[in-house]
């Protein structure tokens, strides 16, 4: 049994080489998570990419004994993400009808409008100094979803608390509160926009039924609101401020990227690859016993799923830990495997490259501010992400 705990802040802060040594004694490992949990972590690129696409590997919590932080009959759990098939077929198809490439692609100009007048706030600060994940890596993504699923500005503050507490929680006892809290807003937010028949998503789920007539229950919009809005931002800020941090700690790959602005989605790309938003998937639980790697799991046994720990693998990846964005890092899975593979991805992307763009071109000389407190990172084994980036430029 692998303590995870007794790392330290060794761990949250650099995980890879950790991950490094579990890789170099084999594909599965016993561990006891920070909350005190036992789980099995799966390591390694092929190990990880099989488990993510293994059904005997399920999302039924009541098949396992795992400590749980939140009870199982709580609405926000009622989500594609949280549910095996055929349960997560139907609830995916409902939402990936509304949630579609075209309306994602249809928010660019929006995505571009919000990035400028955010840039044009952080560039007026008289000091030349900024936190980036304050000025542009959080309000872009929580704006724009926001505004997708018709969250009221004036509420947006209290659900940022809400959602970080739930991902990356400080306490059991937080995490509950904030669950709690968050559905009860999200009742009120449903019920309101189904009186007033607004216009997105979040309305356009309310109304949307399937050939059949089938439409999402009260709970299922309820848990499809929660993973929208929490999916929606939380990953796009780790996607904006962990590449951010690659590219300006790596001065050459910098310098290449703003001599060739081609490798922009290339260089996205090796930022989720390199050091990207989620650090282990969501749980598993062992319908039946599973052997990985020789290692047998018992049925009913939790499973982690090392996301991190997949992308830098030497076996798929040459000089896995060297951060190279003219590399092809195809194959990454940063946004998951499988048939839970992230729907929003296609809007993460958008947005970071919109992101990445604008913040280079504006910022031609944009530095790590390191007269500022060293960046600390989140606590939780779910995202890989830091609480601050500071950043400076010009004189």
């Amino acid at each position: 049994m692998i303590d995870l705990a007794s790392y330290g802040e060794d761990f949250v802060t650099n995980p890879y080489p950790y991950y490094a040594k579990l890789r170099a004694q084999g594909p599965v490992h016993r561990v006891r998570t920070p909350f005190d949990q036992e789980a099995w972590l799966i390591v390694g690129h092929e190990a990880v990419r099989s488990a993510l696409a293994d059904p005997r590997l399920g999302k039924d919590r009541h098949k396992s004994d795992l400590q749980r932080v939140i009870d199982d009959e709580d609405p926000l759990l009622t989500n594609m993400l949280d549910v095996d098939p055929p349960h997560h077929t139907r609830l995916r198809k409902l939402v990936a009808k509304e949630f579609t490439p075209r309306r994602v692609e249809a928010l660019r100009p929006r995505v571009q409008h919000i990035t400028d007048g955010l840039l044009d706030a952080m560039l007026a600060a008289p000091d030349h100094r900024a936190d980036l994940i304050e000025a542009l890596a959080f309000p872009l993504p929580m704006t724009v979803i926001c505004e997708l699923l018709g969250v009221p500005s004036i509420d947006r503050d209290a659900f940022r608390a809400w959602s970080q507490e739930i991902v990356s929680p400080t306490s059991a006892e937080a995490a509950q509160d904030a669950f709690g809290t968050m559905a009860g807003y999200l009742t009120d937010l449903i019920e309101h926009q189904r009186r007033e028949s607004a216009d997105g998503l979040l309305s356009a789920l309310i109304r949307t039924s399937d050939e059949d007539g089938d439409r999402l229950s009260h709970e299922e919009l309820i848990g499809t609101a929660f993973l929208l809005l929490v999916a929606g931002h939380e990953t796009t800020v780790n996607l904006i401020s962990n590449g951010v941090r690659a590219l300006l700690e790596h001065p050459a790959q910098l310098a290449a990227l703003r001599a060739d602005g081609g490798l922009l989605d290339n260089a996205v790309e090796e930022m989720l690859r390199y050091d990207g938003p989620v650090e282990t998937a969501t749980w598993r639980f062992a319908d039946e016993p599973v052997e990985i790697g020789g290692t047998l799991i018992p049925a009913g046994s939790a499973v982690l799923v090392s996301l991190a720990s997949a992308s830098r693998d030497p076996q798929r990846f040459d000089d896995a830990d060297d951060f190279d964005i003219t590399r092809d890092p195809r194959g990454h899975v940063a946004f998951g495997h499988g048939i839970h593979f992230c729907l929003g991805a296609p809007l993460a992307r958008m947005e970071g490259r919109i992101a990445l763009r604008s913040l280079l071109d504006r910022c031609p000389d944009l530095a790590l501010d390191t007269s500022a407190d060293a960046p600390t990172w989140r606590p939780g084994l779910l995202m890989r992400g830091m609480h601050h980036l500071p950043v400076r430029w010009g004189a």
